[in-house]
């Protein structure tokens, strides 16, 4: 999904909820329906302190909640210790996540749901989620050594 278009399927559902629209909040959720990069909570603060230098980290952290409670925002954590966020893709898929400078990229496989399908296949489970990150160094990581 392009990012405008999730931006504004964002946008609609956080109406549905009656959920207050602030500029600060449409910003927001603007950065990270558009980041590829799965930006952590002070992050995206930082990309924003200079449009709305009164906003606090808290309205971050507190638009992040919402949007995870709903289900559109995907949490990713990491050995930096950080919680990253992903706008963009808010169901479980498999992430490329670099040892050395910690950029964390989408991978584009059917893999992951192939193997969710056959899991559920032979196990009986109702698969409600799962974790599949690959860890390695990045392409600039790599031609920097």
């Amino acid at each position: 999904m392009d990012p405008e278009t999730r931006f504004n399927e964002l946008i609609q559902r956080l109406r549905q909820r009656q959920c207050r629209l602030t500029p600060q909040r449409i910003a927001l959720i603007r950065v990270l329906t558009s980041s590829e990069d799965h930006p952590t909570a002070a992050q995206l603060y930082d990309r924003l302190r200079a449009q709305f230098p009164t906003m606090s980290l808290g309205t971050v952290y507190k638009t992040l909640d919402l949007l995870f409670e709903m289900g559109e925002v995907l949490e990713i954590s990491v050995s930096d210790g950080a919680a990253h966020y992903d706008g963009r893709k808010p169901f479980p898929h498999p992430h490329l996540i670099c040892i050395r400078c910690r950029k964390i990229r989408d991978a584009e496989s059917s893999l992951a749901e192939n193997m969710t399908l056959e899991i559920t296949q032979t196990s009986g489970f109702r698969i409600v989620g799962h974790r599949l990150d690959f860890y390695g160094l990045c392409p600039d990581c790599r031609q920097a050594e």
